[in-house]
């Protein structure tokens, strides 16, 4: 399946309006790891996001992506906000000169946002952080792109990947940022970075 560039503007969007209307509840997820700000952050990012989305004239995707990860670095330039950005950068480099989107294309776009918060966030899998939720439906999705499955059918998957792993995480300690600081209370706990990417992934997946 082609996605053509007013679609991935229109999935942008999405996304930046769902971060915004969930900005609230992962507050609340993060104020439970002992930080607290990971929503504010995500609604700032969200705002400008929608406004780069609706304002901004999709040519070359891949460029258009990366100044989308300039604008959510400026608008919310937290640890969070830089690998969300970094994220954005990534994808839009494994995208340049292109038009429009294949499903190998997002897969391959797919993979190299979840090595670049990897490479900036110096975390690794099993920290308990957003990348536990991002490597296994970067991997799903390739995998069920590969095997011939539809966009849709590869976004569910990577959708369910996401979901298992943040869920995989949850009992766990965590090993990075401030959670970290709090111990044993973070054990049992959602990761907020896990779940702000799932909330990015559903509405992407519509």
């Amino acid at each position: 399946m082609s996605y053509n560039s007013d679609q991935v503007a229109r999935a942008l969007q999405r996304a930046a309006q769902q971060l915004t209307a969930e900005a609230g509840r992962l507050n609340d997820l993060d104020q439970a790891m002992g930080d607290g700000d990971i929503g504010i952050t995500l609604e700032k990012i969200g705002i400008a996001l929608a406004d780069y989305a609706q304002t901004e004239p999709v040519d070359d995707i891949g460029k258009w992506l990366g100044k989308a990860g300039m604008a959510a670095n400026k608008a919310g330039s937290s640890s969070y906000g830089t690998l969300l950005a970094t994220a954005l950068m990534r994808a839009g480099k494994a995208a340049t000169g292109k038009s429009a989107l294949t499903d190998d294309d997002l897969a391959v776009m797919f993979t190299a946002a979840a090595q670049g918060m990897q490479e900036r966030g110096k975390a690794n899998l099993g920290d308990k952080t957003v990348l536990d939720a991002i490597f296994p439906a970067a991997d799903a999705f390739a995998a069920a792109v590969g095997a011939g499955e539809s966009g849709a059918q590869a976004a569910a998957a990577a959708l369910a990947a996401a979901e298992t792993g943040r869920d995989a995480v949850t009992p766990l300690r965590s090993k990075i940022g401030r959670a970290s600081w709090v111990g044993e209370r973070s054990e049992g706990k959602i990761d907020p970075g896990c779940e702000a990417f799932i909330v990015i992934l559903r509405a992407l997946a519509q």
